[in-house]
C-alpha cells in the first residue's frame, strides 16, 4: 500500500475504483499550483496519480484535480475533499 495515497489505496486499487486501467501514480518532482482567485498557489504534492487523463494532486489531506502542462507542471482548478474515492467520483 502507498501510504500517501490515503488509507487502504493501492494503484491497483485506484484502477479498479476509476475503470482506468492506465491510471498511475507520477513522480513527485514537478510544480503543482491550485488557480485560485489571486493567481498560482503552490501546492506540496504528498501523491500525484493520473486518472481519466486528469490529475489527482493529494496536497496536505486534500486532494486536488487538474491537468499537466507540456512542461509536466500540474495546475489545479479545485479541491475534492480528503477521500481518493470521492475525489475519483468527481472526475
Amino acid at each position: 500500500m502507498t501510504l500517501s495515497l490515503g488509507d487502504g489505496w493501492t494503484i491497483e486499487r485506484v484502477r479498479t475504483y476509476s475503470g482506468d486501467v492506465t491510471a498511475r501514480e507520477l513522480p513527485l518532482d514537478r510544480d503543482a499550483f491550485l488557480d485560485g482567485v489571486h493567481g498560482l498557489v503552490r501546492l506540496t504534492p504528498r501523491a500525484i496519480v493520473t486518472v481519466g487523463g486528469l490529475v489527482l494532486v493529494r496536497h496536505d489531506r486534500d486532494w486536488y484535480m487538474g491537468e499537466a502542462d507540456d512542461d509536466g507542471t500540474v495546475v489545479c482548478w479545485s479541491a475534492y475533499g480528503t477521500d481518493l474515492g470521492e475525489a475519483i467520483d468527481g472526475l
